[in-house]
């Protein structure tokens, strides 16, 4: 039988939660969708410009593994010029994030390797350490979701080989602080870790600047991109840059896997470096005050400091059984189980048009 050629490491994991959310979502009318967790508004004209040029203009072969100069040569000077003294810095153009996150911890995770992983986390770093043969160990955030740098030091056995961290942080939109970036970066470094660092949503912080671990830790593997950013979500696009070791082990998986990002986004990522987005960012805080604010007195809330989620707690029962009542009800969200062992909150993603959100906010208050 067919089923019998599957291969073993396939069955540590389940299909996303999320994409079967997003099916769900095909099949209801006109739903309030507040579980996608991509940009609203629509790539920027001058992007989608270079990328009309690029392609008419015959860009359409293979790139350069590495990425090509127009963008890779920009984004490097871009990094050196925030990080000054990362002289070993490397820097290469990958398939989006999700390719940056799977080249990384395939060129560093052996079998047995334990890796840290904060709980709730993005949904595909469980899966990626046990495809690549790890152990994921989660560091219990609840209920505030902040750094716990004590539970990490107790977390560090002799097998411990990574630190995966994430600001701002889906699902919960937390972000570190300078303090807790300090810490995260001299723990990976006293322990001899790789410290992945997911900055996907550092162009969301809407309280304080943002905040990287590599300016603390010279050894941060960066993983970074366009998606959310510029609303480049389908384009594919990303970027790791950390020490030279690591990027060309990184570069030697990409061209026996991915072999490149797409040639012409790779010259409208270069157009993108020089777009402002800063107009979506200040909507973005708005749009997080009106759901914090119309809801605070009726959830159980940890206010986020950026990307474009929330994180309430479910004001009865587990959170698969509140987003089943909520679907009941039309309203599509994402039950936190999700992104975690625990089965308490549910995610709610305020990157929707404003009559979106306030159809959301009246269904969540009669529900609560």
């Amino acid at each position: 039988m067919s089923t019998q050629w599957i291969a073993d490491r396939t069955k540590s994991f389940d299909s996303s939660g999320i994409r079967k959310v997003f099916d769900l979502a095909a099949k209801l009318k006109d739903p309030i969708n507040l579980s996608i967790g991509q940009p609203d508004f629509d790539v920027p004209e001058p992007i989608k410009d270079a990328m009309i040029d690029a392609v008419r203009s015959g860009k359409n072969g293979y790139a350069l593994t590495q990425g090509m100069p127009v963008l890779r040569d920009k984004l490097l000077s871009q990094v050196r010029e925030e990080l000054p003294g990362h002289a070993d810095r490397d820097l290469f153009v990958a398939s989006g994030t999700s390719g940056g996150l799977m080249l990384a911890i395939m060129s560093l995770v052996n079998p047995g390797d334990e890796v840290l992983v904060f709980d709730p986390y993005f949904v595909m770093y469980d899966s990626l350490v046990r495809l690549a043969g790890g152990v994921p160990v989660l560091i219990d955030t609840y209920p505030d979701f902040r750094l716990p740098i004590d539970k990490v030091r107790e977390a560090i056995t002799p097998r411990t080989k990574m630190i995966l961290f994430n600001s701002p942080a889906n699902p919960t939109g937390v972000t570190a602080t300078e303090e807790e970036c300090r810490a995260i970066a001299a723990v990976a470094a006293e322990h001899d870790l790789a410290l992945v660092s997911d900055e996907i949503y550092r162009r969301f912080c809407y309280d304080e600047p943002f905040v990287s671990p590599a300016r603390f830790n010279d050894q941060t593997i960066v993983i970074d991109g366009f998606s959310k950013s510029h609303a480049m979500t389908g384009w594919r696009l990303g970027f790791v840059h950390g020490p030279a070791p690591v990027i060309q082990t990184m570069l030697k998986l990409q061209q026996y896997t991915f072999v490149c990002a797409p040639q012409p986004v790779q010259w409208a990522g270069a157009v993108a470096l020089d777009t402002s987005v800063d107009e979506h960012v200040i909507d973005y805080r708005r749009k997080r005050d009106m759901m914090i604010d119309a809801l605070s007195d009726k959830y159980e809330i940890s206010r986020p400091g950026g990307a474009f989620y929330i994180f309430p707690r479910a004001p009865r029962g587990s959170g698969s059984q509140f987003v089943t009542e909520a679907i009941e009800h039309n309203l599509l969200l994402v039950p936190g189980n999700i992104f975690s062992r625990h089965d308490t909150h549910f995610r709610i993603s305020y990157a929707a048009n404003d009559e979106t959100i306030q159809r959301g906010i009246e269904v969540l208050r009669k529900l609560s």
